[in-house]
């Protein structure tokens, strides 16, 4: 129960149903109420709220700092065992598998490809349990991907109880104990991963994936139009920035080492 309520009040504060909700209520003030002043305040608000976090100075000025904590993996140290945080998913047998990786969910796979091929002898270990009326887990989902890729089985380790990141920690520390390993996972997440992990215990390698705020370059009209795709990277950092307010909340808090 306490995890439902999390994933639904956590998802209301993320910009676009919240907006959604401040301009509803705002509507509603307009039609039937007297409260026009504050109705036109909060519509206002709302709208203007909305067109700067779908701009893509905002939504990556807000983002970039998050997934710029850790650097890319290029090489060193290597490790026997990398770990692939599960993500957003489904499962359709009628697609290309990696078609049913949601999200951030492919980008971590084949990054976590790269590490396998990278460190030979090496072991993937996938994470995530079933989503709600899914007859697969995202671990093995993942599993899956990377076996259509060519990674041998024997090499695929599934863990598909844990729900959350705390809990995904708390499965690999039973599994590996204080071995070294490469924990992959999106270059937003990463920094709270890390925490919930080193908090176990646990020795974990950063190794970013999906990295999406945009320094390069980009043509003008992509900076200066909204769209939903920097909408989305606005969600990212405020997904994250949740996040850590509910680690410091359960007293999850610090940075990794403190």
């Amino acid at each position: 129960m306490l995890f439902f309520l999390k994933k639904m009040i956590g998802g209301l504060l993320l910009p676009l149903p919240f907006l959604l909700i401040v301009i509803g209520v705002a509507i509603l003030l307009l039609w039937f109420t007297r409260w026009q002043r504050t109705a036109k305040t909060l519509l206002t608000a709302g709208w203007l709220a909305l067109l700067l976090l779908s701009l893509q100075p905002v939504a990556d000025g807000l983002l970039k700092p998050i997934e710029d904590r850790y650097p890319t993996w290029q090489g060193e140290p290597k490790a026997q065992y990398i770990v692939i945080l599960g993500g957003g998913y489904t499962w359709n047998p009628q697609w290309a598998p990696s078609s049913n990786l949601i999200n951030n969910s492919l980008p971590r796979v084949t990054e976590g490809i790269r590490l396998w091929q990278a460190n030979p002898g090496s072991k993937l270990i996938f994470t995530g349990a079933r989503a709600i009326g899914n007859p697969v887990s995202t671990a093995e989902v993942g599993a899956r991907v990377a076996e259509s890729l060519g990674v041998p089985r024997d090499a695929i380790v599934t863990l598909d109880t844990p729900k959350d990141t705390e809990e995904e920690a708390t499965a690999v520390a039973k599994m590996i104990g204080d071995t070294p390993f490469l924990l992959v996972t999106s270059a937003s997440h990463l920094p709270r991963a890390m925490i919930f992990f080193q908090r176990q215990g646990l020795k974990p390698l950063p190794a970013p994936a999906n990295q999406i705020a945009i320094t390069s370059p980009l043509n003008p009209w992509e900076r200066a139009i909204p769209s939903p795709l920097w909408l989305m990277h606005s969600d990212r950092a405020s997904y994250e920035t949740l996040g850590r307010v509910w680690q410091w909340l359960k007293g999850v808090s610090g940075d990794p080492g403190d």
